[in-house]
Formats: structure tokens, C-alpha cells, sequence
């Protein structure tokens, strides 16, 4: 897969900002994987976390997966992201 274009990245983050589970899906496996962007793996579980509140089955496994290699403080922190995400939206 082609890195992806910071114009896209730009426009799927806005999406996810937005609430569209498919896009905040899409921009946790950005993340993850470092495409186009620095791989992050807090930012991936907040936004794997959140698709996974709305109902997207892919997120959660995918969650689990880069869990493994994330702290536990790496955790909480993403579930704090995602906490405040949540109660601003």
C-alpha cells in the first residue's frame, strides 16, 4: 500500500473528529501502522476505542492487537484521550 497523502490523513482526521466510526476506524490503523504519519500508538487506541464505542467489530480486535505492545500507562493515557474526546463531542 502507497503511503498515504497528508491531504487524505487530513480529511479522514476531520471525519473522525466529526464521529464517523468508519473514519475514526481508519485513522486508528493510520496510526498504527505509521502511514503517512509517525506511528502512535496511544493516538491509535483512542481512535480504535472510540470507532469501537460506535459499534465498529473490526476496532476492537484490532485495539486488542496493538495493546501488546503498548504500557499500561500507554493505555490509560489513550483511554483518557478517548474519555475526553467523548464528553466534548
Amino acid at each position: 500500500m502507497a503511503e498515504l497523502d497528508r491531504e487524505y490523513i487530513s480529511r479522514l482526521n476531520a471525519k473522525a473528529d466529526h464521529g464517523s466510526p468508519e473514519a475514526q476506524y481508519r485513522t486508528g490503523l493510520v496510526f498504527a501502522i505509521g502511514d503517512g504519519v509517525p506511528i502512535d500508538l496511544v493516538t491509535a487506541h483512542k481512535w480504535l476505542n472510540l470507532a469501537a464505542m460506535n459499534g465498529v467489530v473490526e476496532a476492537r480486535e484490532s485495539r486488542a492487537e496493538i495493546s501488546h505492545d503498548m504500557s499500561h500507562d500507554e493505555i490509560s493515557a489513550a483511554q483518557r484521550l478517548a474519555r475526553e474526546w467523548y464528553l466534548s463531542h
